[in-house]
């Protein structure tokens, strides 16, 4: 099926698991509501072999938040279903800024998914995400206080 790119806006009070969770209870509801074969998100993550074979290609294949910045590799299984801050330097470099907004966000995530060229997608914020069944987040800011976080990442296969 291939690896299917993510992104998400949501809000957030200063709990990065709580905004985690509040999103994926979301995004199950939109993906999984109807369904009566997913009753809940547990139910969902019981299924090992749908989630470990194919996986739901949204945030719902990212099951924790790790406080490093570091670049998640392929060679440590422990960073697989992670979802870490983006390194500061690398969120200056994408927006000139340590306190992005979220207008900011949108316009970058825009243009990633806009780029001409596979090139031009892997410099974009976007492509800083290289690892299947991972993710980023990035605090976002309405004047001088983080209201949101900007979540996005790769999973499939």
């Amino acid at each position: 099926m291939g690896a299917s790119g993510w992104d998400y806006i949501i809000r957030y009070d200063g709990d990065t698991k709580a905004a985690l969770t509040a999103l994926q209870d979301r995004v199950f509801e939109e993906e999984y509501g109807d369904h009566a074969h997913y009753r809940s998100i547990e139910d969902l993550y019981e299924d090992a072999e749908f989630m470990g074979n194919e996986g739901t290609h949204t945030i719902l294949d990212i099951d924790r938040v790790v406080a490093t910045d570091d670049p998640p590799t392929q060679s440590d299984m422990a960073d697989y279903g992670t979802l870490r801050p983006l390194a500061l330097n690398r969120v200056v470099h994408h927006f000139a800024t340590d306190r992005p907004s979220v207008e900011r966000y949108e316009q970058l995530v825009t243009a990633a998914h806009e780029a001409a060229s596979y090139e031009e997608h892997q410099q974009s914020l976007l492509g800083e995400c290289q690892m299947r069944w991972t993710g980023y987040y990035i605090a976002l800011y309405t004047g001088d206080n983080p209201t949101h976080l900007g979540i996005f990442g790769l999973s499939g296969d």
